[in-house]
């Protein structure tokens, strides 16, 4: 057996990586009734049945005041466009600034619920506050999940979900990272058969690199010229496109309203 050197750093919370989130949350008082956004890493699951979740946020934090107010936030995941929105809404307040506005981010309300969600996220779990614990520097808020709402594009067509997809950053000692695009195994995996193997974590990732080479190709051999290059630019500021956020739950399609806090 080879040595192993080791080196104590003192008793830190170095539990790494974590999630990389923006919780969305609005309060009911005058002063804190504007949609907001805060980042957090100290979030995760706490049971499966019900399904649990929490997030530990200051005192001193502007969201603490809303989620305390209101009793509901969304913890919204986020991928590698949203990386620099997430670290600017962890040193940024929101009793400062309009998050939303400032990044030119959307709110999406769900009908019924008294929390905006990030309509840019790829999703987002709607959560109501069951209990609060004082730790210390952070008050942990253990909330049970209602209901999480995926964007539509993130689906195959039989339901299931495409995780690559998803391009999820994690957060791991003051940095962000991007997760690989593909995995390294599945809930498992370690006890399945070659033939599962190669179904789950080969052929689907192949198809896809497969896809996106051809792609590129077919966009290589079709580049227009700078006069078509021009013209389209041109179009495209004239007649300037709407953007769409679509979601759906987890079995049916979620009474959702779209809302731009701009």
């Amino acid at each position: 057996m080879s040595d192993q050197a080791f080196r104590a750093i003192g008793a830190t919370t170095f539990l790494s990586p974590l999630p990389a989130v923006l919780v969305s949350c609005r309060g009911t008082e005058p002063g804190f009734d504007r949609d907001n956004m805060i980042t957090i890493g100290w979030t995760g699951v706490i049971n499966s049945d019900p399904p649990m979740v929490y997030v530990s946020i200051r005192k001193e934090r502007h969201s603490h005041a809303q989620v305390s107010q209101s009793g509901v936030f969304c913890i919204n995941l986020t991928d590698e466009t949203l990386c620099r929105a997430t670290d600017y809404c962890g040193v940024k307040s929101g009793r400062d600034v309009d998050k939303f506005a400032e990044l030119g981010l959307h709110a999406f309300e769900v009908e019924g619920f008294g929390a905006p969600a990030l309509a840019e996220a790829p999703l987002f779990l709607c959560c109501r506050v069951e209990r609060v614990i004082e730790l210390g520097s952070h008050d942990m808020f253990m909330a049970k999940v209602e209901q999480v709402y995926v964007r539509d594009s993130l689906f195959r067509e039989d339901g299931s979900l495409k995780m690559a997809d998803f391009e999820l950053v994690c957060y791991a000692h003051g940095e962000y990272f991007a997760l690989k695009d593909r995995p390294m195994g599945f809930f498992g995996y370690s006890l399945a058969n070659e033939d599962v193997i190669r179904r789950r974590l080969v052929e689907p990732y192949e198809k896809k690199k497969d896809k996106k080479e051809k792609k590129e190709k077919k966009a290589k051999s079709d580049k227009p010229g700078k006069k078509e290059q021009h013209k389209d630019k041109k179009e495209k500021k004239a007649k300037p496109g709407k953007k769409k956020h679509a979601f759906r739950m987890r079995m049916q399609d979620a009474p959702v309203k779209p809302r731009t806090n701009a």
